[in-house]
């Protein structure tokens, strides 16, 4: 017979399922714009890239600098308390135990490089994994000014310590959003079509953090050994930019607004200083990507990108 674990968590699926967040407002400027390109690397092994000076300085008198698709992974992160989760009621865990799993961006319309966004925020998926729950937060964005839709971000994370709160014969599974809109990909065994290879600085996850992570598993030697590693290792949705910026470079010739969506599955730490190299096979609308740390050998992310229009001289 399957035993009942429901004595061992504390969460609560009917009181997750049933919280509201409230709406919030990111302002941000071009000041964050740019320093958030540099964060993920760009221009940082030619400081006058032609496909990336954009993202930082108005070149040949553009009215505005270009804002990498990325960028908007940034707006549910903005709280004060990250995601927000610790205010779930019904939900337990202990925040040194959290691991971000997987982002999911939908991009709607062209990135303003400055203004005001209104998120709004719901529970769109809640799992029971045993030792483990995995919630899915969906936060989309408006633009204050006009009220559109600018973009949409789904993050999943892992409680470990959370789970056991089913029947583990039957364990809870809940999901607001179509089976079909992520993407089934695995990895091509031919040939990339493109390889892009990025050394991450020393200083990255410090520069990055600059963005409003201030995680200090990013920034403090004690604490990222206490979490079993050697030093601070780069931000994941850091290397989510290096990677989905090799993307736009390699396919959109440099346009970032040529990306409708973007996925990624952390698999692995990076270390700031490691050479990041990305494996990307075109398999139009889409881009299947997997990123390397090369000293190690070991895939740390793997996800894809979908690109509205594939330039017709790939």
């Amino acid at each position: 017979m399957a035993s009942s674990r429901n004595s061992v968590s504390k969460t609560d699926p009917k009181l997750v399922l049933s919280h509201k967040f409230a709406e919030d407002e990111v302002t941000y400027s071009e000041r964050d714009v740019a320093i958030y390109a540099l964060g993920v690397g760009a221009c940082g092994a030619d400081a006058v890239d032609t496909k990336e000076l954009h993202y930082v300085y108005h070149r040949d008198g553009q009215p505005f600098i270009k804002v990498l698709p990325t960028f908007v992974c940034l707006y549910p992160f903005k709280k004060s308390n990250g995601l927000g989760l610790v205010d779930v009621p019904g939900l337990h865990y202990d925040t040194k135990l959290l691991l971000h799993g997987q982002q999911y961006i939908e991009v709607y319309r062209s990135i303003p490089s400055s203004g005001t966004v209104v998120n709004k925020a719901s529970i769109a998926g809640l799992h029971d994994k045993g030792k483990a729950a995995i919630v899915e937060l969906e936060t989309t964005s408006y633009l204050k000014e006009t009220g559109e839709i600018l973009c949409m971000n789904r993050s999943t994370v892992f409680l470990r310590g959370a789970g056991g709160f089913s029947d583990s014969s039957k364990p809870y599974s809940y999901t607001a959003y179509p089976a079909n809109q992520i993407f089934r990909f695995s990895i091509p065994k031919s040939e990339p079509t493109v390889v892009y290879e990025d050394r991450t600085q020393n200083s990255q996850a410090l520069l990055y953090r600059l963005s409003g992570d201030y995680n200090p598993l990013h920034s403090d030697p004690s604490i990222a050994q206490i979490a079993g590693f050697t030093r601070p290792i780069q931000h994941g949705l850091c290397t989510l930019g290096f990677a989905a910026r090799a993307v736009v470079k390699s396919f959109c010739n440099g346009d970032p607004t040529a990306v409708k969506n973007i996925f990624g599955r952390f698999l692995l730490h990076v270390y700031p200083g490691e050479t990041l190299v990305t494996e990307m096979w075109l398999q139009a609308p889409r881009v299947i990507y997997q990123t390397k740390v090369k000293e190690r050998n070991q895939a740390v992310l793997s996800g894809y990108v979908e690109i509205k229009q594939i330039p017709s001289s790939l």
